[in-house]
């Protein structure tokens, strides 16, 4: 729909709100519901919006380290800009339409704080280049029985899954809670958030899904929304839906891995697909994996955001810990799918189902623009077999301390993403990791309380 039409759809409904959203440093949409008149007069504006979304943790516990915003700066408001092209209706809130907003016409928070304003400054780089950039992201996550209010009574030990077993790819699971998989798929095609498909993946009530591909940001849009949606629609069936990377060591992790490929300005030609080149690959598509494996060390924190996020990675349970590469190969940070000059793409393998789907995909965009730029080569050897095993590669920081104190020096980061958004998003992992020191944990009481 057009903005004319989707204007006179707003007018003329007998819904009297509009919800809107924007997505904080950790991908938790933060929103509210305004009278239909308010977003009408909002159109051609901007829109109020405290700024201490962008000033607090997950758990709404106030950054004590950022300068951007805190009680120095009495807790503004941030001008959000309602973007009328995210236009979609809430099917299981009775067609309520929706929004998402940024902060991209706001200067100081577009360049410091907004994850979607971040990937459109440097989705505008991509497209100068001449690129079209086409993604979609999937994710692994895990069901459980039960409301929200219940599981912190129980201290979140022994969450029961909705399905038993290890069980992938499981035609049988999926139809023991037919209704909740039905609603997701079909809920969500019409969220406007379409499927490629969905199944169980190894491991009691875990799920995978696969969003179709879109433009970049488009694709971003529908990936925060697929997290917060699941989230709701389990909700409505007595559950609760779990995108942490690892909920259980003894598990595997979930993962929210990257597809992407690079086209022509028209979208009509796959730039990373050369029949004549290696493996079917072009010179483009080399220079945009060497760039993603030269660049990963060093934005990690991007694409690893939770100090839980450093349980999935390096265990071996498909989540890579080395900077690698390889033809069709799991075992792999970057795994190419060279299949034809319509599917040709690559897949991110590190990132988990926690990450904030903008940072993440702007990362993944904007580390392998920069091997375009700087012409880099492929020069690190293909990874053939279980690339787990092989410990001559660069090993990945093991803990969201050294990944963020990397980040924090690296004139890669700023390179790509500018000082503002590197200090800023830095010092807000760095209070992640703090808030973690700070507890004593079961395992430290098993441990430590009698015997030492």
């Amino acid at each position: 729909m057009d903005k004319e039409k989707i204007i006179q759809s707003i007018t003329d409904s007998k819904e009297s709100k509009v919800k809107i959203a924007v997505a904080d440093i950790d991908g938790v949409l933060r929103g509210k519901y305004i009278h239909k008149h308010k977003f009408l007069d909002s159109l051609d504006k901007t829109i109020g919006l405290c700024d201490v979304i962008f000033g607090w943790d997950s758990g709404d516990v106030c950054y004590d380290n950022s300068e951007v915003t805190g009680w120095h700066s009495g807790y503004p408001d941030a001008k959000a800009k309602i973007d009328i092209t995210t236009f979609r209706q809430i099917p299981w809130e009775g067609s309520t339409p929706f929004f998402l907003a940024d902060f991209s016409q706001d200067k100081k928070y577009a360049e410091s704080t907004c994850p979607r304003s971040l990937l459109k400054r440097v989705n505008e780089e991509c497209e100068s280049m001449g690129f079209k950039a086409m993604f979609a992201q999937e994710f692994e996550w895990f069901n459980f029985k039960g409301k929200p209010d219940e599981m912190p009574q129980s201290g979140f030990q022994q969450p029961e899954p909705v399905t038993p077993g290890m069980f992938g790819y499981s035609v049988l699971r999926t139809s023991l809670n037919q209704a909740y998989c039905n609603d997701i798929f079909e809920m969500m095609e019409a969220f406007n958030v379409p499927l490629e498909g969905i199944h169980t993946e190894t491991g009691p009530g875990v799920y995978e899904a696969a969003i179709l591909y879109d433009d970049v940001i488009s694709a971003a849009d529908k990936a925060v929304l697929f997290k917060s949606g699941v989230r709701e629609i389990a909700y409505r069936h007595n559950m609760m839906a779990s995108f942490m990377a690892k909920w259980n060591i003894h598990l595997p992790g979930s993962g929210g891995h990257i597809h992407q490929s690079l086209w022509d300005k028209k979208g009509e030609t796959n730039l990373f697909f050369d029949g004549n080149g290696s493996n079917g690959m072009s010179e483009i598509m080399e220079h945009y994996i060497a760039g993603q494996l030269a660049c990963l060390p060093d934005i990690l924190p991007m694409f690893a955001p939770t100090v839980n996020s450093y349980k999935r990675i390096s265990h071996g349970d498909w989540a890579p810990s080395t900077v690698t590469w390889g033809i069709d190969n799991r075992t792999t940070a970057v795994r190419v799918i060279p299949l034809n000059k319509t599917n040709t793409r690559i897949e991110s393998r590190v990132p988990g189902a926690d990450t904030n789907p903008y940072l993440a995909i702007t990362a993944a965009l904007a580390s392998g623009l920069y091997g375009i730029k700087h012409q880099l080569k492929l020069s690190i050897p293909q990874s053939v077999g279980n690339a787990y095993q092989d410990k001559n590669r660069e090993e990945l920081p093991d803990s969201l301390l050294k990944a963020t104190e990397k980040m924090t020096t690296s004139k890669i980061a700023k390179e790509l993403f500018g000082d503002a958004f590197v200090n800023h998003f830095t010092k807000t992992r760095e209070w992640e990791w703090r808030q973690f020191m700070n507890q004593v944990t079961d395992w430290e009481l098993k441990r430590y309380f009698e015997i030492i």
